[in-house]
């Protein structure tokens, strides 16, 4: 699977787990020259407290538009050092 925004490979890996529709890639398939830490956070009763991660590609910013559970609840374990993307971000199956 492949994270694209801007016309750049953000994430590729064909190891992502998918929760509620969503594919977690792991945090070391990403490209982490186009992630700058955000201090934003949100809370899911049953994955636990979200961080965030905007993209800059090419000088384009898509603010928060990648996320992670630092910490999951349990019940979340399985996504525990991956990330997901959403707000335009396209996961594709290149294949």
């Amino acid at each position: 699977m492949q994270a694209i925004w801007n016309g750049q490979v953000i994430a590729e890996s064909p190891d992502t787990v998918v929760v509620e529709g969503n594919h977690y890639f792991p945090l070391e398939s990403v490209n982490r020259a186009l992630l700058e830490q955000s201090v934003t956070t949100t809370v899911c009763p049953w994955k636990g407290t979200a961080n965030y991660y905007s993209l800059n590609v090419d000088g384009a910013r898509n603010v928060d538009a990648v996320w992670y559970y630092a910490q999951p609840k349990p019940a979340a374990a399985q996504i525990a050092g991956r990330v997901a993307f959403w707000r335009g971000v396209q996961i594709v199956d290149p294949a």
